[in-house]
């Protein structure tokens, strides 16, 4: 029974690799990219806080007459400053002093919604289908928005602030899943490269351009909610994933899926695409222990969770201290989504031109020496450094993507995926509260940062080589990691997807 969709990307070679239908399909997911880059780093302006002080008032809590250090409670409230925002959610309602820990947890509660959709999502979508859960998380990520938007209290918006996160990466994972088992290999790797981890660069790009222009966070969140209601009409574009199909026993539908692509390129089709055999479905129901059932499938599971927690908190880290660093809090939240950028599209070419290598010891020093750049007197030098170090980040969390996709075999890769992106949540909800400590002192988070970055980098070199390979079916077809066999210790040249990995995570 292994073998019905074993051979899936040599019986639909014929469409060609970017013809119509795969352009169309590559744009449209990987545009769909920006909503989530623009709502997952937007905390650091909702939840900005602001300059302020005690209202002016005659009234005291107490006898404070020779109690030397000891400070006065602001009886009749805060001053907030409006010369950045006119209103954060720490403006309206009062998340300092006593309340400051609302603030880091305000946050947390994004990445716990963000935790529970990465566990649910890929259960659902290899259950259900991938583009029904795609289009029903981009709908509530639409509508939580605009609630949220409205929130009368701190707790409505903790609550619908985890509710989006939930949204939000069930429609991310989801994404790259469908379009990478609709498009051909080499359109996969450009996808996941220049398609989905670039565009979700631009639509974080796209948040300090709006926040410096709206400056209030209720009308932010409103902005963040329109693209989702443009993408309504994609419904009837985007198909479902073929190799799902199959999976699930829809010979038929798969192969008008396929039929309807080749019309699309102008391409003829043989009379039979697949066979019933390819289409018959399987006996054995896939659940989450099956990515520990198998050596093989164990050894990648375990190495994906750690992997994407590490790379998942230092990134997410390292964008939400831009409220930390020296400079203007807008410069240095693009500048932070400039680098995203830039590593996008770094990685692409250092995995497309073959110059990626497997030896990076002179950048896994960076890192260390991050932390002691930016404890400098020098500002300019500080947010180099600390910007250096996003840069490897970025280029990390956009590789892990496109190789934990390829390692993970179709009749479990959304269920991984999710998995992998459940363990990355724990290291997003932790992150805020590393940021924190930068309250005490600006280098503790960078030393922690640093020092997650050198072990990831360590742990990357056990991943398999996934270059120009075929995405997995089957679990029998999962790659052993590097060291446990003959081939994970052959001497391999040639270049590969996952020393880019190992090569960013070290910068």
């Amino acid at each position: 029974m292994h073998a019905k969709v074993r051979d899936y990307d040599d019986i639909t070679s014929f469409l060609g690799d970017f013809g119509r239908f795969q352009t169309a399909i590559w744009a449209l997911m990987a545009v769909s990219a920006i909503p989530p880059g623009f709502m997952a780093l937007s905390m650091v302006f909702l939840a900005y806080v602001p300059e302020h002080h005690c209202k002016p008032s005659m009234n005291f809590t107490g006898n404070t007459a020779g109690l030397g250090n000891e400070t006065e409670e602001c009886v009749d409230g805060w001053v907030f400053s409006t010369e950045r925002y006119s209103a954060t959610i720490v403006s309206e309602w009062n998340l300092v002093c006593e309340n400051a820990w609302k603030v880091p947890f305000s946050i947390s509660t994004y990445y716990i919604g963000v935790l529970i959709g990465s566990f649910i999502s890929g259960q659902l979508s290899d259950r259900f289908g991938r583009k029904p859960v795609f289009f029903w998380a981009m709908a509530i990520m639409t509508i939580s928005a605009l609630i949220q938007a409205a929130s009368v209290s701190w707790v409505m918006f903790c609550v619908i602030n985890c509710v989006r996160g939930v949204a939000q990466i069930s429609n991310y994972i989801t994404s790259l899943v469908l379009a990478s088992e609709i498009l051909s290999q080499s359109a996969r790797v450009t996808f996941s490269m220049l398609g989905h981890s670039l565009f979700f660069a631009i639509g974080y790009a796209c948040l300090p351009l709006f926040a410096y222009l709206i400056q209030g966070w209720r009308m932010l969140l409103v902005v963040s909610a329109i693209p989702g209601l443009l993408y309504i009409p994609v419904w009837w574009v985007i198909p479902e994933s073929p190799r799902w199909l199959l999976q699930r026993g829809r010979v038929a539908d798969a192969e008008r899926v396929i039929r309807n692509a080749a019309k699309k390129n102008r391409v003829p089709t043989p009379e039979v695409i697949f066979t019933p055999d390819e289409g018959e479905e399987e006996q054995q129901t896939y659940n989450v222990l099956d990515l520990v059932r198998t050596t093989n499938m164990r050894n990648i599971t375990i190495l994906n969770v750690f992997l994407w927690a590490a790379i998942t908190m230092v990134f997410y880290g390292l964008s939400l201290n831009t409220s930390n660093m020296r400079g203007n809090a807008y410069l240095n939240s693009f500048f932070s989504a400039a680098i995203d950028i830039v590593a996008s599209v770094a990685v692409w070419l250092l995995i497309n031109q073959g110059v990626a290598t497997h030896n990076p010891p002179l950048h896994l020093y960076v890192p260390s020496l991050t932390p002691f750049c930016v404890s400098s007197d020098m500002p300019v030098m500080s947010q180099v450094f600390a910007l250096l170090g996003k840069l490897g980040v970025s280029g990390a969390y956009s590789s892990i993507y496109l190789i934990a996709t390829e390692l993970f075999p179709t009749v479990v890769r959304n269920m991984g995926l999710g998995v992998a992106s459940t363990a990355a949540r724990v290291g997003s909800i932790i992150s805020p509260y590393v940021v924190y400590l930068g309250v005490y002192s600006k280098i503790l988070p960078y030393i922690v940062f640093g020092a997650i970055s050198l072990i990831a980098a360590a742990v990357s070199f056990l991943l398999p080589d996934t270059t120009n390979s075929k995405l997995p079916d089957h679990i029998s077809q999962v790659k052993p990691i590097r060291g446990l066999s003959p081939q994970g210790l052959r001497k391999d040249n040639t270049h590969e997807t996952n020393a880019a990995l190992c090569f960013q995570v070290a910068v």
